[in-house]
């Protein structure tokens, strides 16, 4: 998922830069204002605002989102106004939140387990405008009342979901356990891999939902510089993926419900990068989906700085680097960047940068023996061109799946169409597990 990133004019009056407009990163993904013409909307013209609103209508394939309010709220907000966006969508998660204490009170319990995840959908879609809104200190209080109806949803699950504790370096990360409808003592796992910002509502319903209805166990969890683990743990995002899914995998087998060879793991968004980078090295996954394929995660961050600009960041000026950025900003860009460079866990925008620039596949993506499926959305307007890239530098048995306008499954992580998704990921992955 991905929030708009804002235009901004001239840096410093009658600096070098003072002619150059470009963009700050509000997500680790590029901006679509400055990307080719997407196809035609079906609601806004701002890219951010239509991207949300799909999202949040696609999510009612699984339960996750009551489609006639969703429309309501296109009605409800002003196009580009990240203001009237926030409250529309936290007064329809708080209006949510208060049905489901309402269901759950009287004992109906899949009428609370919905409304929960109705509340999530809209908090979760809330937190993409707060950075453009009013007040961005709202941020923290939205996404604390999007993980409290997460852990409130979970015991109306059938099964319930299993809270879990992964051993991590000293420390534990927060996962969750999705149980399949498989009466196997054994059962095939998946494990659920998130982006750079999505929430655990989306473990469930890109993956969760679609796995444990064909029989697969489903894994989740918030990894360094994700949800729980990034706001209240402080710990941050890093390249090397594999030393994060070697214990996840090591938990999953200290189970003895899991039938270890049949181990998948499924990435989405920025996890299309983490994932064939773990798999490089975790040979004991057995098959893997990356959705979709990213190669060069930087690619996304400095293709807007202008040239100067990036020339600084490569020659490791990194006061005169941060000086100009700080000095061109307003203060919501200064608010937002600041948001988007705090998963990674430096204080200056030149380290986080830099550091990005280590999040590639090149003399990686050889190594994967596993097979691996690359799904690839026309219109991805984040790594446009990289899931045909991964897919050339992969050596394994390999797939790439297109999803077109057609399909209803266009645009990044297709958010329209979870259920053609859902068929041609889990075909795939029945036929390489059996």
């Amino acid at each position: 998922m991905h929030i708009s990133r804002r235009n901004f004019g001239a840096l410093l009056g009658a600096s070098a830069f003072s002619a150059t407009e470009f963009t700050i990163p509000l997500s680790a993904e590029p901006d679509p204002h400055v990307d080719p013409k997407p196809a035609s909307s079906y609601f806004f013209n701002d890219r951010t605002f239509e991207t949300i609103f799909l999202t949040s209508l696609g999510r009612a394939y699984h339960s996750g989102g009551n489609p006639g309010k969703v429309l309501y709220l296109t009605r409800q907000v002003k196009d580009g106004d990240f203001e009237s966006a926030f409250v529309a969508f936290k007064q329809a998660g708080d209006e949510a939140r208060a049905q489901a204490e309402e269901s759950l009170a009287g004992g109906h319990r899949e009428s609370a387990r919905q409304a929960y995840l109705w509340a999530q959908n809209f908090y979760d879609s809330a937190t993409y405008f707060v950075d453009g809104s009013a007040d961005p200190s709202r941020f923290l209080p939205t996404w604390e009342a999007l993980y409290d109806c997460w852990l409130k949803s979970l015991p109306s699950f059938d099964p319930p979901i299993e809270p879990v504790s992964i051993p991590y370096e000293g420390t534990a990360l927060r996962g969750f356990y999705f149980r399949g409808k498989s009466k196997a003592a054994r059962r095939p796992l998946l494990i659920l891999v998130n982006g750079s910002d999505g929430s655990l509502l989306d473990m469930w319903l890109w993956g969760g939902a679609g796995g444990t209805a064909r029989g697969y166990d489903c894994l989740t969890f918030d990894g360094p510089g994700q949800g729980y683990a990034l706001w209240k743990q402080k710990l941050y995002f890093r390249p090397d993926w594999e030393n994060v899914i070697r214990p996840v995998v090591d938990f999953a087998l200290s189970r003895g419900d899991v039938d270890a060879k049949r181990i998948a793991i499924q990435g989405i968004s920025q996890g299309g990068y983490w994932v064939p980078r773990a798999i490089a090295f975790e040979k004991r996954i057995a098959a893997a989906i990356a959705d979709p394929g990213v190669v060069d995660v930087s690619t996304s961050w400095t293709a807007t700085l202008p040239p100067p600009l990036f020339g600084l960041l490569k020659a490791g000026r990194k006061t005169e680097f941060d000086s100009y950025l700080e000095k061109g900003m307003s203060p919501a860009n200064r608010a937002t960047l600041s948001f988007r460079t705090r998963p990674f866990g430096f204080t200056s925008y030149f380290d986080t940068y830099k550091a990005v620039l280590d999040y590639n596949l090149r003399g990686v993506a050889e190594k994967i023996q596993c097979p691996l499926l690359i799904t690839a959305p026309v219109n991805e307007v984040y790594w446009p061109g990289q899931s045909k890239q991964l897919y050339e530098m992969v050596r394994s048995t390999k797939k790439l799946v297109e999803f077109t306008e057609a399909d209803g499954a266009d645009l990044h992580c297709e958010p329209k169409g979870t259920g053609i998704r859902d068929l041609r990921v889990f075909d795939w992955l029945d036929e390489t597990l059996k």
